[in-house]
């Protein structure tokens, strides 16, 4: 299985973006959703994480900026990205877990940059 992350690209410092990430064929109700995300010369990190029931969590880097969410009947993950700085520059990546296994995507590039 193939998650199909979309929505980065270039914005300006303090703009907003929106990631999804489409999950075809796997059981997504039952599936925990995160995003990371990798910078340049950096290790992947994790940035944002929702349970099937909805709980949230979020890296400290990102709090009170970007909000995770679910869309269980069309088997999507969103991240919605808001007063972006160019430290979050860096490729996303979502991840989905259930008791099935682990999947990823391919990862899109999210650059902020004046």
């Amino acid at each position: 299985v193939q998650l199909q992350a979309s929505g980065g690209g270039l914005v300006q410092p303090g703009g907003s973006l929106r990631l999804s990430c489409a999950a075809p064929g796997i059981s997504f109700s039952i599936t925990t959703m995160h995003w990371y995300r990798q910078a340049p010369g950096k290790q992947r990190e994790l940035v944002a994480s929702i349970t099937p029931s909805g709980g949230t969590s979020y890296a400290d880097s990102v709090k009170g900026r970007f909000t995770i969410s679910r869309d269980n009947a069309k088997n999507t993950g969103l991240l919605q990205m808001n007063s972006l700085k160019p430290e979050d520059t860096a490729v996303y990546y979502c991840n989905a877990r259930n008791i099935r296994g682990a999947y990823w995507g391919r990862g899109t590039l999210v650059t902020v940059s004046s």
